[in-house]
């Protein structure tokens, strides 16, 4: 995939595609033949610091680990991101969601995997 600048976590974006950060930068989405779909700040408008992990919930949105401004952000398809997770987060770097709704943020500062037993609340 060309165009990247500093790719540093990639996992599966929406409809079988990809979602990959780059470092200080944004997340690209790329459709499921690996095309170039459009990155999530230039779509929202959202400004990362720079975005870690990512991950797709069963409803299609991307979440996103941002380090830098130390918090979690979903974003939903057709509406604005919303934060998920900011208050406790030292260095998030790692997040996967379950199909039971539950949010894992890996907490590199201080060495925790943290749980949001149902973070469709959070949003």
């Amino acid at each position: 995939m060309l165009g990247l600048e500093g790719p540093c976590w990639v996992g599966l974006g929406p409809d079988g595609g990809l979602a990959v950060s780059e470092e200080f930068r944004d997340v690209r989405l790329f459709g499921s033949a690996r095309q170039p779909l459009c990155s999530l700040g230039d779509l929202t408008g959202h400004h990362f610091g720079s975005p870690a992990d990512v991950c797709t919930d069963t409803a299609g949105s991307v979440i996103v680990a941002d380090e830098q401004r130390h918090q979690v952000t979903l974003f939903p398809w057709a509406r604005a991101p919303t934060c998920l997770v900011s208050e406790g987060l030292r260095w998030p770097l790692g997040v996967a969601c379950a199909p039971q709704g539950q949010l894992m943020v890996a907490d590199a500062e201080d060495g925790y995997i943290k749980v949001y037993q149902s973070y469709l609340e959070l949003a």
